[in-house]
């Protein structure tokens, strides 16, 4: 059987991973794929170790890899850690809040069950899906990111910051990754550009973002990060 792993990074998520678990059980993947699901709870101050722990023993048909970090080491480490531990053919980023559908793997999943896919992203910015309408500094945020990104990779994404990002496992764990914080997303789009004759797919998804009050993380220091990032990884350090 042909396996999904979708990884979850998790910091003081306690009032929405139990949501987000259950939209991720629902799911009926297409051609057979089952789901494999890594949560990496980054040292959370609140319960969301726990609240996952109550769901694993509530839930014991859901394939669920628990790890938790000693110490807070930001969202990337905690993707590092979840990409290690991923045994599935294909593996997919997943936030723990509830910004993503993940109803639409099955969108991201098509391009690479007709084997013209090596990684898909989901795009929050083309399609005809729902998005909810929030910051308008953001959206300008992300598409100049976006544009500085693809002027280095020559790529042409229209959404370099999409959580939704789905790699064949093998050439995903062949980065060298190093970005411990929300610079993962212009690091690993750099280095994925450079593999040899990769094949990257783009598809139209929802977002249903939300607020600052809502649990929204990211900030403007981490789009300078992500600048600094692109610099660095495209240009300075390309291993």
């Amino acid at each position: 059987m042909p396996l999904l792993s979708i990884v979850v990074p998790a910091y003081n998520e306690s009032n929405t991973i139990h949501l987000i678990l259950d939209k991720v059980k629902s799911v009926d993947l297409i051609s057979g794929y089952q789901k494999e699901v890594i949560i990496v709870d980054d040292c959370s101050s609140d319960n969301t170790y726990d609240v996952v722990q109550e769901y694993l023993e509530s839930n014991k048909d859901l394939n669920i890899k628990l790890i938790r970090h000693d110490f807070n080491k930001g969202k990337g480490a905690a993707l590092h850690t979840g990409i290690e531990c991923a045994d599935g053919d294909i593996t997919v980023i997943q936030d723990a809040d509830l910004e993503y559908d993940p109803n639409e793997y099955n969108i991201l999943l098509e391009p690479f069950i007709k084997g013209v896919a090596d990684v898909v992203y989901g795009s929050r910015f083309m399609g005809g899906n729902p998005h909810r309408i929030l910051f308008f500094w953001h959206s300008i945020g992300n598409k100049f990111l976006t544009f500085l990104s693809n002027m280095f990779t020559n790529l042409n994404l229209t959404d370099m910051e999409t959580c939704y990002k789905m790699f064949n496992t093998k050439i995903l764990k062949s980065l060298n990754l190093k970005e411990n914080r929300f610079g993962f997303e212009p690091e690993v789009t750099a280095k994925i550009s450079r593999v040899t004759g990769i094949r990257i797919y783009e598809v139209g998804i929802s977002y249903y973002g939300r607020t600052f009050e809502e649990g929204k993380k990211i900030s403007w220091k981490d789009g300078f990060r992500a600048i600094y990032c692109i610099l660095k990884y495209n240009l300075f350090s390309r291993g």
